[in-house]
């Protein structure tokens, strides 16, 4: 559990912005892999940045009490407390997905098989234009807040807006710990609901091709993608590209270029060095810096991934790309003139090189002035601890749970590795729809994970350096 009390994370958090606004970060915790175990999804956040943890029991809030005593307890155990404290009342939850509204009738039968007589309402709700912020800060404010959870992605708002200030506290599930190896109070970082991932993916009904992700920033392309103002991910995915490991990814794929193609981006790279000490970044970071300036440069911004989709999978879309959520190809209707077959995942193509894609996390908070703390951490247990509670976002390919069990479980019902096969079973019907899965994406796929402290440690330097760079008007 990350333990916080306002006063003194708002005086830390005062503290972090100006040093920020003093040093760069240049620190390099190691590459998300999917070869370790899957608290990766979400334990890269900040929790060295989170404030101390209190002496003792004392210095909780309410919230926070009912929390430690919540992670020793198991499902079943969560799921009589939430019977006790909220049948007959109503339950608002807020979230960057409109898929709790689809979890929480789930959850609600599931209490229905330990009490028949159970029986409570609820009210999803899903800010748009990034509202969610405002909103919690706004419901902080009360003494008894009227949310009593969210379920919210942008590491680095979630670590300078919600952590710091201790209008969010982080709860953490036993079984969930345990089917990670871990336990609640070894765990560092925020829990994560699951994974998601963004790749570049382009028309293949012309003849062009793009085996290298340098191929995306060349000289008149303009790939689509939503706005990095509308979605702030996107942004957080060019702030991850600085870091160590990542800017030796994009170097090690400028490597792999001709010579004729390096020549066109080498002068780009030769004005970024001195950008890069300036912003104190690593030995790679003029590469990071060309391939952000490039893109936030060229791309073609849009409002929404599905209408990317629908763009690309039409064989109109000759020789166009995009960066994109994978799971849009899951509702691609077929016809004549469209088709996922019009598509290929740079990344699943041999001898493709260097980054393909981004991935991005949902988290599952507790408000700290939450109304039902108890059906709050059940609510968070049942998603995350369960095949039927994930399910309502387990239908998607390219969003992985982030407990291996659920995640087994997930695959097992849904088959997504086998997306894209014909019903014989044998017959690959739709190759792009094959989802290569989370380790395949975090290893071979070289996909760019969020991590909410980085993020948050140089939003202020590399953040505005990217404000000053002209975006494509197309």
């Amino acid at each position: 559990m990350k333990k916080s009390r306002k006063l003194t994370a708002l005086l830390l958090a005062g503290a972090m912005t100006l040093a920020l606004a003093s040093c760069g970060n240049n620190s390099t915790p190691p590459a998300n892999s999917g070869g370790q175990s899957q608290p990766n999804q979400g334990s890269a956040s900040s929790s060295k940045q989170d404030p101390p943890d209190p002496a003792d029991d004392a210095n909780l809030t309410p919230t926070q009490k009912i929390i430690k005593e919540a992670e020793g307890m198991s499902l079943e155990e969560l799921a009589k407390k939430a019977i006790e404290e909220s049948n007959g009342k109503m339950f608002y939850g807020v979230g960057n997905s409109s898929r709790g509204k689809s979890a929480l009738p789930l959850f609600i039968d599931y209490l229905k098989t330990i009490d028949p007589s159970y029986n409570m309402e609820f009210e999803w709700q899903q800010p748009k234009n990034n509202k969610i912020f405002d909103q919690l800060t706004a419901d902080s404010l009360k003494d008894t807040g009227t949310f009593a959870m969210t379920l919210i992605q942008d590491g680095n708002q979630i670590e300078s807006k919600m952590v710091q200030t201790g209008i969010l506290d982080t709860f953490v599930p036993k079984e969930w710990a345990e089917a990670n190896g871990t336990t609640a109070d070894a765990y560092e970082g925020y829990l994560a609901l699951q994974t998601l991932n963004k790749v570049f993916m382009y028309n293949n009904t012309g003849s062009k091709s793009y085996d290298n992700c340098w191929d995306f920033v060349a000289e008149g392309e303009h790939g689509l993608y939503m706005d990095i103002d509308s979605e702030i991910v996107g942004k957080n995915f060019l702030y991850m590209l600085t870091r160590d490991d990542y800017a030796a990814w994009l170097k090690e794929a400028f490597n792999a270029l001709s010579a004729g193609e390096q020549a066109y981006f080498q002068p780009t790279i030769k004005a970024m060095e001195s950008e890069a000490a300036d912003l104190g970044l690593g030995a790679d970071g003029a590469y990071s810096l060309a391939w952000i300036k490039l893109w936030v440069e060229s791309y073609n911004a849009q409002t929404d991934d599905g209408p990317i989709c629908n763009t690309l999978v039409d064989k109109s879309a000759t020789d166009q790309f995009g960066l994109l959520v994978y799971s849009k190809l899951r509702s691609v209707e077929e016809s004549s003139s469209v088709s996922v077959n019009n598509i290929d995942v740079a990344a699943y193509n041999d001898g493709y090189t260097g980054i393909g894609g981004y991935g991005y996390c949902h988290y599952l908070f507790v408000t700290d002035n939450s109304p039902l703390p108890w059906t709050a951490c059940a609510f968070i247990a049942y998603m995350t601890e369960t095949v039927d509670g994930f399910s309502a976002w387990g239908k998607d390919m390219g969003g992985y749970s982030s407990n291996p069990t659920v995640a087994e479980g997930t695959e097992a019902q849904y088959g997504h590795s086998k997306g894209g096969m014909a019903e014989d079973g044998t017959t690959v019907q739709f190759e792009a729809k094959n989802d290569r899965g989370y380790e395949w994406w975090t290893t071979n796929g070289k996909l760019v994970l969020e991590d909410p402290a980085y993020c948050a440690s140089v939003s202020f330097t590399v953040g505005s350096w990217i404000e000053m760079l002209t975006k494509y008007s197309a």
